[in-house]
C-alpha cells in the first residue's frame, strides 16, 4: 500500500498501470485520457483509504463528539488535485505522471466539478470540510447526491441555456456506496394516533404514505499533511420497489413506475424552479428527504455506543448550513418521540441542545417560507411537531409580551397561512450566527431584531473564510511557490503568517516578481478566454472581474452600466487617456429568474458591440465567462487585478469570492458590504477602492419608501444616455425593446416593487469616480504593487481555518483527534 508520508514513486506507477488493466483491459498507453484519469484517481484513492478507515476508527474508539454540517449544496471543485495536495504527494505524483509520458494538468482537466452546489453557500460549505479535516475534527457533510446538479450554463446568442450537467456519466472514482446504511423516507398520507395501553402515552404513525429509500454515498475529505480523512455523505434516492409487477399486471402502467419516479426526481436537480407550486413540492421533498436520512443515521450512529438518548447532544451537534435543513429541527423531534420514546419536554430539552442555525441572508425572500397548505399535505406528522412547537413558542411571546400581537405577527413561526423556517430555527437552535460582523449587527439591529431582543445569548458572529490551500496552493502554484521561498510555507496550515510579506511589500525587486507571476497568471487566463470565447485580449490591460452567483443586489448590472458609459466617452474622445480595461463576468442565473438572464443577455450583447468595434483600438474589451464555476475561478482569481465586490450595502450577508481574490493579489473595488467592511480593517482603507452609499443609509432609504430615480435621470446627461441606449436598440437592434423591463425596473415603480430596488443610479456616479481612481492608481506601478501584495500579505483573517476554530470554541464544541497510523 502507497503512503504519503514514504510514498513509492515505483508502486504508484504500478498500481496506475494495474488499474488500467483492471478497469479498461487495456495497457496504459491504449487508454484515453479520461481513463487514465480514472486510473490515477483510484491509485490516489488507494492511498487515501488506509487513513479513511483509521480516521473512523479512532473516532470510534475515542468516542468523540461530531459536527453534522447539513447542506443543500456542497461545491467541491475537482478532487484530485486538491486530494493530492492535502496528501502532500501532488509533486511526487507529478513525476511518476510526467514519466509515464502525462501531463498532469491534462489529467486534472478530465475531472468534471461536482455539480452538488451553486454559490457561496456551498462553496463555504466545502472550504469548511476541508478545514475541519486539516484541523483533525471529527465531521460530517450531509447533502444530496444531485445528478445533475444545478445545470451546466451554455451561451448561445447571448443567452443562458441550461443544460444538465451530467457530471456522474463517467462515474466518480471517489465515492464509495454505503447500502448498508439505507433509510426510508416518507412522504404525504396521514397520521394516526392512538393510546398505548401499556405505557399511556399517545402514539403516532404515519399511514397511506408514499416513500423512497435514501442511500448514502462516501466522499473522502483529506486533511492537509495528517492522518485526518473525514467523510461528505451524499444521499441518493431509490425506489422502495424498483417495478410494480402486480401493477404493471393489472394495467396500472403508471402507478408499476410512480415510485421509480419519485426517486428519480428528488435527486435530479439542484434547486428546482420553484416559480411554480410544483417545483417548490420538490424543493421541500428534497429537503426532508436528505435532512430525515441523515438524522436517522446520526441517531443509530449513536446508539450503536450508548443506550441514553438525552444525551445525544453530548456526541452530535447539527449544524443548519442556512434555513434549508431547519426541518431537521422537527425530524428529531419525531424520532426521539415517535422511534425512541421520549416525552415531549425530553426530546425538545434534546433538540434545542443539538441544533445550530447559520443564517446567510439578510434578504427576506430567502427566509424561507412553506405554503402551510403544501407543508402540511406532504410532512403530515412533521406539521404536526412544528404545530407544537409553534403553540409553545407564542405561549413564550405572549407571556414575555403580554398583549402584544405585533410580536406574534412578527416572530410566529406559523402565521398568515405560512410556515417561517428561519423562525424555527432560531427558536429551536443554541446557536444563532451571522457570517460577517456588518452581517450579524444587521441581523440583531433589523431583520431578526425581535428575537434578538428575545433570546440575545444565541446570537453570534462567525465571519467567513475560504481554504487557502485550493485558492492559493492549489488555484495559484506560481504565486504559492513565491511565498514560499520568502517566508517558508507555515502558510498553508496557518495563513495569518502571510504577515511575514509585510517587509517585502516596498522592495522593489519583490514588486517585479509579484507582478510577473500577477502578468503569468493573466496569461493564463487571456488563453483560456481565446480557447472559450474566441476573444483575444491583452494581459497588460487591467483586468477588471466579477465573478458570482447572478442576483440584482450583487449588481452586475451597476457594472455593465458603467462599461457603456466608458465605451461613450471613449468614443467622444478617442485620445482619452486610460489604461486598457477588460472587464470579465461570470455567473449563472437561476432558471426562474427573467431579470437576471435579461442582464446575461445585456452584457453578451454590449460585449458583441464593443468588442467588434476597431475605432477604440482595443482600449475596451467584455467577456463572459461561460459555466462559472470552481476549476475556472482558480484560474480567474489567480490573474484578477480588480476585484468587483459591488453588492447594494446591507444586502449581501458576507461574500467569500472577495477574500479569494484578495488572497491573490486583486485591489477590492466594492461597497461597505458583507465582509467588504473586514477586509478594508485588515488592509486599510487606502488599499482597496470604496464607493457608495452606507449600509445605514441604505436601510434609512428603505424605512422611507425609497428615493426618485427620476430625478438623477432627468439630471445625469450622461445617465439619462446610457438608460435611453437600453430601449433604442443600440445593443439590440433587432429587437430595442428587448431591454425594457430592466429599463423600466430602474425608473418605475412596479407592482409593489420599488423603482430602482437595489440604488443602481444612486450609486452610479460615486462608481464611475472609484473606477478614475483605479485607473489612476493602477498607472502608478510601484504603488499598485505595494497594495496588492499588502492585500495578500493581510489576508491572515479569512482562512476557513480560523473560522472553524471559532466555531469549534464558541458553538460545538469539539476536541482535536490525532489519527495516528500503524
Amino acid at each position: 500500500m502507497v503512503r504519503t508520508n514514504t510514498f513509492n514513486k515505483e508502486e504508484f506507477k504500478k498500481d496506475i498501470k494495474d488499474n488500467c488493466k483492471l478497469l479498461y483491459r487495456k495497457n496504459i498507453d491504449e487508454c484515453d485520457d479520461q481513463q487514465k484519469f480514472q486510473a490515477v484517481a483510484y491509485s490516489v484513492k488507494n492511498i487515501i483509504i488506509d487513513k479513511w478507515i483509521a480516521t473512523h476508527k479512532e473516532y470510534e474508539k475515542q468516542d468523540v463528539k461530531i459536527v453534522c454540517y447539513m447542506s443543500m449544496e456542497f461545491l467541491m471543485g475537482r478532487a484530485l488535485g486538491n486530494n493530492m495536495i492535502n496528501l502532500m504527494a501532488y509533486d511526487e505524483i507529478k513525476e511518476v505522471l510526467a514519466e509515464l509520458g502525462i501531463d498532469i494538468n491534462v489529467i486534472e482537466d478530465q475531472e468534471p466539478d461536482a455539480a452538488l452546489g451553486n454559490g457561496g453557500l456551498g462553496r463555504l460549505a466545502a472550504c469548511f470540510l476541508d478545514s475541519l479535516a486539516t484541523l483533525e475534527y471529527p465531521a460530517y457533510g450531509c447533502g444530496i447526491r444531485y445528478r445533475y446538479g444545478m445545470f451546466k450554463q451554455e451561451i448561445k446568442d447571448g443567452y443562458q441555456i441550461e443544460v444538465p450537467d451530467n457530471w456522474l456519466k463517467d462515474g466518480n472514482p471517489f465515492e464509495i456506496k454505503r447500502d448498508e446504511y439505507r433509510y426510508e423516507v416518507k412522504f404525504g398520507g396521514y397520521v394516526r394516533s392512538y393510546r398505548d395501553e401499556k405505557t399511556g402515552r399517545d402514539m403516532f404513525v404515519q399511514e397511506d404514505y408514499r416513500s423512497v429509500i435514501a442511500v448514502p454515498y462516501d466522499l473522502p475529505v483529506v486533511g492537509y499533511g495528517n492522518n485526518t480523512v473525514n467523510t461528505l455523505r451524499i444521499w441518493d434516492a431509490e425506489p422502495v420497489n424498483t417495478f410494480n409487477l402486480n401493477s404493471f399486471d393489472k394495467g396500472d402502467y403508471q402507478k408499476a413506475i410512480e415510485e421509480e419516479n419519485l426517486a428519480k426526481n428528488i435527486v435530479e436537480v439542484l434547486y428546482p424552479n420553484d416559480n411554480h407550486y410544483a417545483g417548490k413540492e420538490l424543493r421541500l421533498k428534497q429537503q426532508y428527504f436528505f435532512v430525515s436520512a441523515s438524522v436517522q443515521r446520526a441517531v443509530d450512529q449513536y446508539k450503536k455506543h450508548h443506550d441514553d438518548c438525552r444525551k445525544l447532544y453530548e456526541k452530535v451537534t447539527f449544524q443548519l448550513n442556512d434555513t434549508h435543513p431547519t426541518v431537521a429541527v422537527a425530524e428529531l423531534m419525531r424520532i426521539l418521540m415517535d422511534e425512541e420514546g421520549l416525552e415531549w419536554d425530553e426530546a425538545w430539552d434534546v433538540t434545542t441542545k443539538t441544533v445550530a442555525y447559520t443564517n446567510h441572508t439578510i434578504m427576506s425572500e430567502a427566509l424561507e417560507k412553506w405554503p402551510l397548505e403544501l407543508f402540511s399535505r406532504l410532512l403530515p406528522r412533521i406539521y404536526q411537531i412544528v404545530e407544537e412547537i409553534n403553540r409553545r413558542f407564542v405561549e413564550e411571546i405572549k407571556t414575555k409580551y403580554p398583549g402584544d400581537q405585533e410580536k406574534i405577527r412578527k416572530m410566529a413561526i406559523i402565521y398568515d397561512g405560512q410556515v417561517k423556517m428561519a423562525h424555527l430555527a432560531i427558536c429551536a437552535g443554541y446557536s444563532v450566527n451571522g457570517v460577517a460582523k456588518l452581517h450579524t449587527e444587521i441581523l440583531e439591529k433589523q431583520e431578526l431584531k425581535d428575537f434578538y431582543e428575545m433570546m440575545p445569548q444565541k446570537f453570534n458572529n462567525k465571519t467567513n473564510g475560504i481554504t487557502q490551500r485550493r485558492f492559493l496552493l492549489h488555484g495559484n502554484p506560481l504565486l504559492s511557490a513565491w511565498i514560499t521561498d520568502k517566508i517558508g510555507d507555515a502558510w498553508v496550515t496557518d495563513l495569518p503568517q502571510l504577515k511575514k510579506l509585510l517587509p517585502y511589500v516596498d522592495d522593489e525587486k519583490a514588486q517585479q516578481e509579484f507582478m510577473q507571476i500577477k502578468r503569468k497568471n493573466k496569461v493564463r487566463l487571456a488563453k483560456y478566454i481565446k480557447e472559450h470565447n474566441g476573444i483575444d485580449v491583452d494581459p497588460d490591460s487591467i483586468f477588471d472581474v466579477q465573478v458570482k452567483r447572478l442576483h440584482e443586489y450583487k449588481r452586475q448590472l451597476l457594472n455593465i452600466l458603467h462599461v457603456m458609459y466608458l465605451y461613450n466617452e471613449l468614443k467622444k474622445n478617442p485620445d482619452m487617456d486610460m489604461t486598457p480595461r477588460t472587464f470579465i463576468f461570470g455567473a449563472k442565473a437561476a432558471a426562474g429568474y427573467r431579470i437576471a438572464k435579461l442582464t446575461i443577455k445585456l452584457i453578451n450583447n454590449v460585449a458583441d458591440v464593443i468588442n467588434n468595434d476597431a475605432s477604440i483600438n482595443g482600449k475596451i474589451k467584455v467577456v463572459f465567462i461561460e459555466n462559472y464555476r470552481v476549476s475556472n475561478g482558480e484560474i480567474i482569481f489567480a490573474a484578477a487585478d480588480v476585484s468587483e465586490q459591488i453588492s447594494t450595502a446591507s444586502k449581501e450577508a458576507s461574500g467569500t469570492g472577495n477574500m479569494k481574490f484578495m488572497l491573490n493579489g486583486a485591489m477590492t473595488l466594492g461597497t461597505m458590504d458583507g465582509a467588504n467592511v473586514e477586509i478594508v480593517q485588515e488592509v486599510g482603507i487606502e488599499n482597496a477602492v470604496i464607493f457608495g452609499l452606507s449600509s445605514d443609509e441604505v436601510i434609512r432609504y428603505e424605512n422611507e419608501g425609497g428615493y426618485d430615480p427620476m430625478e438623477i435621470f432627468n439630471n445625469d446627461q450622461a445617465v439619462r444616455e446610457i438608460l435611453t441606449e437600453l430601449i433604442n436598440g443600440k445593443y439590440s437592434p433587432e429587437d430595442p425593446e428587448m431591454f425594457r423591463d430592466i429599463y423600466n425596473s430602474l425608473l418605475s415603480n412596479q407592482g409593489g416593487r420599488r423603482a430602482d430596488t437595489y440604488f443602481i443610479l444612486k450609486d452610479f456616479r460615486s462608481y464611475a469616480e472609484a473606477q478614475k481612481q483605479i485607473d489612476a492608481r493602477y498607472k502608478n506601478s510601484a504603488g499598485w504593487a505595494k497594495s496588492v501584495m499588502l492585500n495578500v500579505a493581510n489576508a491572515g483573517k479569512f482562512s476557513s481555518d480560523r473560522t472553524i476554530e471559532e466555531y469549534v470554541s464558541d458553538i460545538w464544541k469539539l476536541k482535536k483527534v490525532h489519527v495516528p497510523m500503524n
